[in-house]
């Protein structure tokens, strides 16, 4: 199975849900995917979401200094942000449980 396909789809819902737990800036966001369990997740793919949320208004941005660097973008979710995440959790769920007892049934 090709699991570049899957998180495509789900990258929206996947980042969404990190930054609801906390802010974050792009490699913070792209370090808990990755801790979450999305290894294969690409650094430009999750700064394209950000950017693509940011503009539809669902995720806000504020820049904070950095004592070692350069000054960090962090990215908070707003309330469409939040309105997105419930549907398309929502959608999520119906989803996987379709497709689990799809896949259920075709083993007996």
């Amino acid at each position: 199975m090709d699991n570049t396909q899957l998180l495509k789809g789900v990258l929206d819902l996947a980042v969404l849900a990190v930054v609801d737990d906390e802010d974050g800036y792009g490699y913070d966001v792209v370090r808990r995917l990755r801790a979450g369990g999305l290894d294969e997740v690409g650094d430009a793919s999750v700064y394209g979401t950000l950017r693509r949320l940011y503009a539809a208004g669902s995720l806000t941005s504020y820049v904070v200094p950095s004592e070692s660097g350069p000054h960090r973008k962090y990215y908070g979710i707003t309330p469409t942000g939040r309105a997105q995440l419930k549907t398309q959790r929502d959608e999520w769920n119906h989803f996987s449980t379709t497709v689990t007892n799809l896949l259920q049934g075709a083993r007996t």
